[in-house]
């Protein structure tokens, strides 16, 4: 018998990258972590996947290449953070930027801006689990 929490009782945590690698790498965490994951390959697939899925917590790449969807238009991590902060259901939705790009030029604007935290690629997964686990109030060390 497993001790994770029931499907309904996890917190859902939408992770938003255009690399199919990091989004499977870090679903397979958090999932083995207790919570339940869901993915979304640029800012069309954030809204829809918000928008369905209300997620307790959003994990953030900022550089994205162009969205077809879109017109070749892109949105970057900024664009889907002032969206997410614009609608009222979504303005408290607590937000971990994980970002492959330079700390020193972006980890201050990004937490002006309303991320909670910064993380840089590549990814250390316990450094990562104990920051969603802190930035959901629970102990760092909480084992599933």
């Amino acid at each position: 018998m497993s001790n994770q929490q029931p499907l309904a009782g996890r917190k859902k945590v939408l992770v938003v990258d255009d690399n199919e690698i990091v989004r499977k790498a870090v679903s397979l965490k958090l999932e083995a972590s207790g919570y339940e994951a869901f993915t979304a390959a640029d800012g069309s697939a954030v809204v829809r996947v918000v928008d369905q899925e209300k997620p307790d917590l959003i994990l953030l790449d900022i550089l994205f290449p162009p969205d077809d969807a879109m017109g070749g238009m892109s949105w970057d991590g900024f664009a889907i953070l002032r969206w997410l902060r614009g609608m009222s259901e979504n303005k408290n939705v607590p937000v971990i930027i994980i970002s492959g790009t330079d700390p020193a030029k972006y980890k201050e604007r990004c937490l002006q801006a309303g991320a909670s935290a910064f993380l840089h690629k590549p990814l250390n997964m316990d450094e990562l689990i104990a920051t969603v686990r802190l930035t959901f109030g629970e102990s760092p060390v909480d084992i599933p």
